[in-house]
């Protein structure tokens, strides 16, 4: 228990240093410190780039909450991580360096700019439906893991309580830089502690050979597929493939990104780091379903951390310490999300004068206050953490599917699509979520795609008036651009008719 205690405090003194240090980076470069808060000064390298798209990824769904699945379902749980790097991998390859290009700072605003502010407005409904539910379940790991590294300190709510607070301090005082820099340093721990703690798991067991023998009889355990099924594994991969490319908290990493190369590289290279994770924490839920068989319901995000207890304090207390890192990076990259969501799309619009300067700041961390809380009131009523994760994050499906067609093919978009494919997509996942007797296909992505396909298709058809560029500029990207002093010589005009 002292080891663990030490390592705990140790790690936390590290993450306030980081912090600490950010602060003096968001007085640096640009002058518009809300600019450095939010996205870095658009000035991440590829390095930061990379382990913020891999904190995101590699948080407490793909470790807690994959041994969770794996604990009944086996190695198949680990796809989740796996298809997350694949989505990483699809963004680098074809949407990264656009994204950088447009020059803005959410989501939502490419759907204003290109379908109208009736659009943005909604847009920022789901995605903000998107980042509260995936960050309610950060808390939930982050208690699992808290709850069992130091069972006489925390319960499980206690442990969730401690893992919020330093969410929002890291958040609230280091901003996007803060971000990147504990990404670089959570995500080394998150390996080494992986590797290891895997290492000396199956030690215990007298080594892999032994460990399959002491599995119960006529389970799926180690086949890559049949313990979730084809359909979901496909479903795992068009969820992820389609939430990379358009979840705020990912696309801001491009946003934030210093060019359109690094935004490309970063990515490609994140996707690739993502891919083995899960597999190896499916490893840990098979294991404790030998040691710890009987758990139920909520009890089942115990799988890991009590599996790892079992370890040396010191190995043990590594590895806890390394998931509550990865817990802390993925939240982090999250809360920021919201908090620019909320500022640039419904603050800003919300008040008839320019907000700037210091009560653009206070704002800022305000959001990102009340953003945390709400998402652990909510984080108090889950249970199943991949299994609410990948009905959130369908809702992704509308943005997606008008980004790649913008990007690729802007001539099928027609102006009057943009709001009702998003209030479609909204009103699928909530018909998925409350009435489960209309659950006829194996997962709400794939309703997503078709009914998304087919409005967008439909519109094509029928509608006249094109959507706006996605690649014209905006008043507000040429003010910031103006700002930076990179406002090059021909830029387009703004779309002065979206923005009213």
């Amino acid at each position: 228990m002292q080891a663990q205690l030490i390592i705990l405090i140790v790690y936390v003194v590290i993450l306030l240093a980081i912090s600490w240090w950010s602060t003096v980076l968001l007085k640096r470069g640009t002058t518009n410190r809300t600019l450095n808060y939010l996205l870095a000064g658009r000035n991440l390298p590829t390095v930061l780039v990379t382990v913020m798209l891999v904190g995101l990824a590699v948080g407490g769904a793909s470790t807690v909450g994959v041994a969770q699945t794996a604990y009944t379902k086996g190695f198949s749980a680990g796809w989740y991580n796996a298809a997350w790097g694949l989505g990483g991998i699809f963004v680098g390859l074809f949407a990264a360096r656009h994204l950088r290009k447009i020059t803005v700072k959410t989501i939502p605003q490419i759907m204003g700019q290109m379908f109208g502010p009736r659009t943005r407005f909604i847009s920022v409904l789901c995605q903000l439906l998107v980042l509260i539910s995936i960050t309610a379940l950060q808390y939930v790991a982050g208690g699992s893991i808290l709850t069992a590294l130091l069972p006489d300190i925390f319960s499980l709510r206690g442990g969730m309580l401690a893992s919020c607070a330093i969410f929002i301090f890291i958040t609230l005082f280091g901003g996007y830089w803060a971000s990147g820099l504990t990404n670089l340093f959570n995500v080394l721990m998150i390996y080494a502690g992986i590797i290891v703690a895997l290492v000396y798991s199956f030690g215990d067991f007298g080594g892999f050979d032994s460990m399959v023998a002491q599995l119960p009889q006529g389970g799926t355990w180690l086949d890559p597929v049949a313990g979730l099924g084809l359909p979901l594994v496909i479903g795992y991969i068009a969820v992820m493939v389609t939430m990379a490319t358009t979840t705020q908290a990912v696309s801001q990493i491009c946003f934030a990104a210093k060019d359109e190369k690094v935004a490309r590289n970063g990515f490609l290279l994140g996707g690739f780091l993502i891919l083995p994770a899960g597999f190896l924490c499916a490893f840990f839920g098979i294991m404790a379903a030998v040691q710890f068989p009987g758990l139920t319901g909520p009890e089942t995000a115990l799988a890991l951390p009590k599996l790892v207890t079992g370890l040396s304090p010191l190995v043990g207390g590594l590895f806890l310490a390394a998931l509550w890192a990865a817990d802390i990076s993925t939240a982090v990259g999250l809360l920021m999300g919201c908090s620019t969501l909320v500022l640039e799309d419904i603050v800003k619009k919300a008040y008839k004068k320019p907000l700037k300067g210091a009560r653009e700041m206070l704002v800022s961390r305000a959001v990102v206050l009340v953003v945390s809380l709400l998402s652990f009131a909510l984080a108090l009523t889950t249970s199943g953490i991949l299994t609410t994760i990948t009905t959130a994050l369908a809702l992704t499906t509308s943005f997606t599917f008008v980004l790649i067609a913008g990007i690729y093919f802007p001539k099928l978009l027609k102006r009057a699509v943009g709001f009702w494919v998003v209030l479609a997509s909204l009103v699928l996942w909530l018909l998925w979520t409350f009435f489960p007797v209309l659950r006829v296909l194996p997962a709400l992505i794939y309703a997503e795609w078709i009914v998304c396909g087919l409005i967008i298709l439909g519109f094509w058809f029928f509608a006249k008036e094109p959507a706006g560029s996605l690649f014209d500029t905006t008043a507000e990207q040429e003010e910031e651009l103006r700002e930076r002093g990179l406002l090059p010589k021909g830029m387009a005009k703004p779309l002065a008719s979206l923005e009213k």
